[in-house]
């Protein structure tokens, strides 16, 4: 009897298409699912026949409540080497081997960019009103060229993000608790003394950091506050980083100029939260990684992955 792989948030039904099942086909029967489990009672049920499940990045977590309702699981593949919705201890408690793929950090750099052009230059109200015959022009673009950038993060992506902004010529400086003189001088940015005075300083602010304890609320109130009345915040990152409800009340009140966000602190979304109908905001759900060659990567490395521990040999181990 095959074993049963089930792929999770699976939205644009690409994930058997884009990659290479055939290596598995033999023993291994694929379905996805493009639709998001809410909750682990449902998640536990949808997945209590699978032997191995394929996540994607950290959008759904495995605590050990869930792993001990899924008694047939023995391999979970997440994308990306870095996971921390997953409980590993809980994992290897109960027989579970975890794997992870490569991953690039190409798109999170360029949706990054589109969100920060499209804020900047009013892309969507003017291309809303082109459409529905509203006023020819009623924006007035803000200017990247002699800006100043601030990156809160300037690892992988945050670099790559400020190499970017140098090309448009603005002025980048970077800012995170361990970011040193040696590696803004290498990317060819300023560090910034603090991260009150990146905030004050920016005309726009771009969120490249890891969650965690020391990051979360990292920007709240009292850091918006800080921000100029013509600034933009951008988080491609992670959404606890930025407080929620103060960054609505921010775009509420009018105290910056707009945010472009790609991730949130539910997601997906529901239809009434806030974030659907606040004010200066362009929104994304959680695009930062879907790109054709990333979905290749993802779903090519869990076949491989599949292939792996199948013989006994797992790739890429987590935990």
């Amino acid at each position: 009897m095959r074993l049963r792989c089930a792929v999770l948030d699976d939205y644009q039904s690409v994930a058997t298409e884009i990659a290479d099942w055939s290596p598995v086909a033999d023993t291994v029967e694929v379905t996805a699912f493009d639709r998001h489990f809410a909750d682990e009672d449902a998640l536990a049920a949808a997945l209590a026949d699978f032997d191995i499940v394929v996540t994607l990045r950290e959008r759904v977590p495995f605590p050990a409540s869930l792993l001990a309702r899924l008694p047939r699981l023995r391999l979970l593949i997440a994308s990306g080497m870095r996971n921390t919705v997953i409980d590993y201890a809980a994992a290897e408690a109960h027989g579970v081997t975890v794997c992870g793929t490569p991953s690039s950090s190409t798109p999170p750099v360029e949706l990054t960019w589109a969100l920060l052009l499209g804020l900047a230059r009013g892309i969507v109200a003017e291309h809303d009103g082109l459409r529905a015959g509203g006023p020819w022009q009623s924006t007035v673009g803000a200017d990247l060229h002699g800006r100043r950038l601030g990156l809160l993060g300037l690892g992988k992506i945050g670099g790559r993000v400020a190499a970017v902004g140098l090309a448009f010529g603005m002025r980048v400086s970077a800012w995170s608790q361990n970011l040193t003189a040696e590696r803004a001088e290498e990317v060819g940015v300023e560090l910034a003394p603090s991260k009150e005075e990146l905030l004050a300083d920016s005309d726009f602010v771009s969120v490249h950091l890891a969650l965690g304890d020391r990051t979360r609320g990292l920007v709240g109130a009292a850091e918006l506050a800080l921000l100029k009345p013509t600034a933009f915040l951008v988080n491609t990152s992670r959404s606890a980083i930025v407080d929620q409800d103060a960054l609505l009340a921010a775009l509420h009140a009018g105290r910056i100029a707009g945010a472009g966000l790609d991730v949130f602190d539910v997601e997906p979304l529901p239809a009434d939260h806030p974030m659907r109908s606040a004010p200066r905001l362009l929104a994304t759900p959680h695009l930062g990684y879907v790109s054709r060659s990333n979905y290749e990567t993802y779903y090519g490395a869990a076949v491989e992955n599949i292939q792996a521990f199948l013989a006994g040999t797992p790739l890429r181990r987590l935990g």
